[in-house]
């Protein structure tokens, strides 16, 4: 089935309808000082740290990790114009006018297992999703597109809509980046993954 287009950047608007989208309140955070160096094992455990801080595609570790196909339900392609729309400061990098997508990642059978918000160009929006039902890294793997998975932020935090989306309790790990593609900022994405993640990867933290 064919792509459908999306809106033209004409016609953007901010609807003041648009649902909002879910940042987590954190209780911890750090910045770029924190991503080369990694995080103590007794805040972050070294296979949640992978997850978190690697800079390879979260949608190809969940399907090793679960062993089933990674598929997204999108909740939310609104127009924000030029508003700031609450993201991270890495959306100025991002020309405007701006389209946010969120998604749920999940697996084949239905357990969410991760949360993710991000931001693009409106204009050129459609050259790298041309099927708004694949994952990013779906999308741009079929592009052959040369990413580079630049990580800025990451949190420990608490939202009570993710706790009852994913049917667990907080807090939860999450992170922002920009995608880099041919030296140009591409899309800046927030992720925040369930703890259900933990029947594969054990515990989120190594107590001593």
């Amino acid at each position: 089935m064919p792509s459908q287009p999306f809106l033209t950047p004409a016609t953007v608007i901010r609807d003041p309808q648009a649902p909002a989208w879910y940042a987590l309140d954190p209780v911890w955070q750090g910045t770029t000082d924190v991503i080369p160096v990694g995080l103590p094992h007794a805040l972050l455990a070294p296979a949640w740290q992978i997850l978190i801080l690697g800079d390879g595609s979260p949608t190809r570790h969940l399907q090793l990790l679960t062993g089933e196909p990674t598929e997204v339900d999108v909740i939310d392609m609104s127009l924000v114009g030029l508003d700031p729309d609450h993201a991270p400061p890495a959306i100025t990098a991002i020309p405007g006018p701006r389209l946010r997508r969120q998604v749920w990642l999940r697996t084949a059978s239905g357990q969410r297992l991760a949360y993710a918000t991000s931001w693009w160009e409106a204009a050129h929006v459609d050259e790298y999703l041309q099927n708004r039902a694949l994952p990013i890294w779906a999308s741009l793997a079929k592009l052959k597109v040369e990413l580079y998975r630049d990580i800025q932020g990451v949190y420990l935090g608490h939202s009570p809509e993710l706790a009852a989306a994913f049917g667990e309790t907080g807090p939860f790990w999450g992170r922002h980046y920009l995608f880099w593609h041919d030296h140009r900022p591409l899309t800046v994405i927030y992720e925040v993954f369930s703890p259900y993640l933990c029947r594969y990867l054990g515990p989120m933290s190594c107590h001593p």
